[in-house]
């Protein structure tokens, strides 16, 4: 089944493994055609739309942190590997600290805008990458 959220296992070696100083998170991102709301609310949206909301939003809250988006890209070719494209778009995030982070994702401003996410995002590989100097 594609995952959307991490597993707790997940969570727990992510802390283990925290690097000091800026977070880099991949983001491997493929979304729904159609953008369902778990509130059953009607949308025209498509699920990249949908998503796109979603990461206006975070870009915001990331900004007031020190963090960025420092890449977001659509995917075109696939160039090296077997079988089909999988992935929509790619991203790069930056967080100054681990701890900003998770208090992202836990604060109020980001569980209201993650409806969204969740509307748009069919599938997604998160993947925390050492920045250059680690």
């Amino acid at each position: 089944m594609p995952a959307t959220q991490p597993r707790p296992d997940q969570l727990v070696a992510f802390a283990k493994k925290k690097p000091e100083g800026p977070l880099y998170m991949l983001n491997l991102l493929k979304f729904k055609d159609k953008a369902v709301y778990a509130d059953g609310r009607e949308t025209d949206l498509s699920g990249a739309e949908a998503y796109a909301i979603y990461g206006e939003r975070v870009a915001k809250i990331l900004a007031e942190m020190g963090g960025s988006i420092e890449i977001g890209l659509t995917t075109n070719a696939l160039v090296i590997g077997d079988g089909e494209l999988e992935w929509d778009s790619v991203a790069i995030v930056k967080y100054p600290r681990f701890e900003d982070f998770t208090n992202m994702t836990s604060s109020a401003a980001y569980q209201e805008i993650h409806v969204h996410r969740d509307a748009g995002l069919a599938h997604q590989v998160l993947v925390n990458c050492l920045g250059p100097g680690n």
